[in-house]
């Protein structure tokens, strides 16, 4: 039988690496896509030569216009298909949302929804076609909850959630997979990025890449809608269901002023 390609975006740091390399690891094909080639390379070389799969580059900034159209036209030139996709790539920014740079909030709605919902749309035919495959979608604790001064990031990936539960119910009866990860505070460069690295938060709550990254690919093997990462995070997920709205949305604010 021919091995299973997995497309995974935001793969050259963090999570996307950790899939790449946990997959990999399964004896799953890869298709890496990101914005820093070297770093891609770099990561398809040391796969290669670990586990014997085969590893395609295609660098590409996926928040850009056309982007996602232009990634699936050059996967399928070189006849690759894609059984999983595994929607890693996303960024945040913290401060309050009137001081914030409009251009790149713009930017991250457009990465962390237009480019996923994109590679989803062009996948899921096949898919549903055969009868088989999955898609993995990075979300966040951070999607059960407004986030008053991280509000377009935590808007972002309420979006996610809420998308990836609707395809897991349109397409379950199909045989293709769908499954919302939900990680809490994550020890990637995603953290430094957002201007959270060297916080209370991520000082004294934040999970290993590892472990996201071995829950996320249980929640797809098991067909799960959602999957938060971590046992504190999924009490504090399940408790967003028990709050008063206010208090959630105070609470945050407090917890992102404190930060900042």
């Amino acid at each position: 039988m021919a091995r299973e390609t997995a497309l995974i975006t935001g793969a050259s740091a963090g999570l996307g690496e950790g899939f790449a390399e946990a997959l990999a690891a399964r004896g799953t094909d890869l298709i890496l896509t990101a914005r820093r080639v070297e770093r891609l390379e770099a990561l398809a070389e040391r796969l290669r030569a670990a586990h014997g799969v085969a590893v395609s580059v295609f660098p590409a900034d996926l928040s850009e216009a056309g982007a996602v159209e232009t990634l699936m036209a050059a996967i399928g030139k070189q006849q690759l298909s894609v059984n999983l996709l595994i929607n890693n790539a996303g960024f945040g920014a913290a401060g309050a949302f009137v001081d914030q740079d409009r251009a790149g909030l713009a930017r991250m709605i457009d990465l962390n929804c237009r480019a996923l919902m994109e590679l989803s749309h062009a996948v899921l035919p096949g898919m549903v076609q055969m009868r088989s495959g999955g898609i993995l979608n990075v979300a966040s604790t951070a999607a059960f909850q407004p986030g008053p001064w991280m509000a377009v990031y935590y808007a972002t990936k309420a979006f996610v959630l809420s998308f990836s539960e609707a395809l897991h119910e349109e397409v379950k009866g199909a045989g293709v997979r769908v499954s919302a990860l939900c990680p809490g505070p994550t020890r990637t460069e995603f953290a430094d990025v957002a201007g959270m690295g060297n916080t209370e938060l991520f000082n004294r709550f934040g999970s290993d890449a590892a472990t996201v990254v071995r829950d996320g690919l249980a929640a797809l093997d098991a067909n799960a809608a959602v999957r938060v990462s971590g046992m504190m995070n999924r009490v504090m997920a399940f408790s967003t269901r028990l709050a008063p709205r206010g208090m959630l949305r105070r609470t945050v604010a407090k917890l992102q002023q404190d930060r900042n």
